[in-house]
């Protein structure tokens, strides 16, 4: 009986730890930062945050939301909350080498938020982050500057559109919910 017992806490336990141990799909896999050739592995990095992820363009109309956005990450990243970057070219703002981007993400706007190589964001070529986005969301950015906010268990719980300010109340009410 007794060692049926600590076979049985074995098991529990083993399980316990290889389930805690699993990542999430959305953050399975490595990106490579923008401008530059560093990896991260988005499971190590990411794991139990909560995220909010944006697809951004270094020329839109909506490029002075990384102000905003660099805020927000400001005024969260002590509670495991991280703003992510997707530099994009879908809808041809974000024209130039990686350094432009680069440039205005880091040098014009001070942005210290993680910012990944560029990529597509949509269609059949679309990073595998946003693939597993747009198939939890049921939506694919429509614009850049779309934000999904994904909870620390990796399910995306809210989407905004580009229109949304990053400090906009609603979304920040949304994201100390899920803090």
């Amino acid at each position: 009986m007794k060692s049926l017992t600590l076979l049985s806490l074995f098991i529990t336990i083993t399980a316990s730890s290889a389930f805690a141990s699993q990542c999430p799909e959305i953050l399975k896999g490595e990106q490579r930062l923008l401008n530059s050739t560093d990896t991260v592995n988005l499971c190590d990095e990411f794991k139990g945050q909560t995220l909010l992820v944006v697809n951004t363009a270094s020329q839109c109309g909506f490029t002075s939301q990384f102000d905003d956005l660099e805020k927000l990450y400001q005024q969260y990243k002590d509670q495991n909350f991280v703003v992510v970057g997707f530099p994009s070219n879908d809808f041809r703002q974000d024209k130039g080498s990686e350094e432009q981007t680069a440039k205005v993400c880091y040098l014009d706007y001070g942005v210290t938020f993680p910012m990944m190589a560029r990529s597509s964001v949509k269609g059949s070529d679309a990073n595998p982050v946003f693939e597993k986005i747009s198939d939890q969301a049921g939506v694919e950015p429509r614009w850049n500057f779309y934000k999904f906010l994904v909870n620390k268990n990796g399910d995306v719980v809210a989407t905004f559109p580009s229109s949304t300010n990053p400090m906009d109340t609603k979304l920040r009410r949304v994201i100390e919910q899920q803090l």
